[in-house]
């Protein structure tokens, strides 16, 4: 399995136009963090978690040529504002673009993108294929993917697992059937918004509470805000085997 981190960002917290704050002036390339979103390449298929606004320049960037599915996490736009640009791969690879999520998700999209689904359909629009998930264990193209439900405040939300490979953003509660769910996976990507407390997100310290609870090999923290600060600086604070992810990150698993 191949991880490559799309975006680390969010749309929290995020600064005026002409900040100058030191994570906008930071010349370092991980300070530029894009909205969330991840790409996987697992036994020969190609699958992207939510199509945040930034989407079509990541794909751009990570020079992605084949997508086979969509998975989304919530309805959030910071997560679904780019699924328009999956047009590119209908046309590339001459198919519907098999989207997968909650009803709430999927009932969002449709109103979200209702010329996609209009009975008289205008030339070049994404086509898309929905298909409604739950907590079960489901699988694509033979792919098996469990979802993870947490809380993003009062709004549920869904990680996924693949295989030893857990991914959640967005959340500040994770119930203890998830909790059992995690157990012994390997690689853990969780959501770290900032140093202070938040409604709807871990902050920084309660998300390495929560890798402790857990107990990964490793975990890389995504869904940055500005306000946690500097790359470097943050990370030369986190304890062993906690990283600070970044876009354009890639991991082997």
């Amino acid at each position: 399995m191949n991880v490559t981190f799309l975006g680390t960002g969010t749309s929290q917290g995020v600064p005026v136009i002409g900040c100058q704050c030191a994570v906008c002036r930071s010349l370092d390339y991980r300070d530029k963090r894009l909205r969330t979103s991840i790409h996987i390449e697992v036994s020969g298929k190609s699958f992207v978690i939510d199509t945040g606004p930034d989407f079509r320049q990541q794909m751009l960037r990570e020079q992605i040529n084949k997508l086979d599915a969509v998975l989304f996490t919530h309805a959030h736009r910071d997560h679904t504002a780019g699924l328009d640009d999956v047009r590119a791969y209908n046309f590339m690879q001459q198919m519907d673009m098999p989207v997968y999520g909650t009803l709430p998700v999927l009932e969002q999209l449709r109103v979200e993108y209702a010329y996609a689904f209009a009975e008289h359909n205008y030339p070049g629009i994404p086509r898309l294929q929905l298909h409604e998930i739950g907590h079960a264990p489901f699988n694509i193209d033979g792919v098996g993917i469990l979802p993870l439900p947490v809380m993003h405040m009062r709004l549920p939300v869904l990680g996924f697992r693949l295989g030893n490979f857990s991914y959640i953003t967005d959340a500040n509660f994770i119930p203890d059937e998830t909790m059992a769910a995690l157990a012994g996976t390997e690689i853990l990507v969780l959501n770290a918004l900032q140093n202070e407390p938040h409604i709807s997100h871990f902050n920084l310290s309660e998300a390495i509470e929560m890798v402790n609870r857990i107990k990964p090999k490793k975990a890389y923290f995504t869904h940055i805000s500005h306000k946690l600060g500097l790359h470097a600086d943050v990370e030369r604070t986190l304890p062993k085997g906690i990283h600070l992810s970044y876009d354009g990150l890639q991991l082997s698993l």
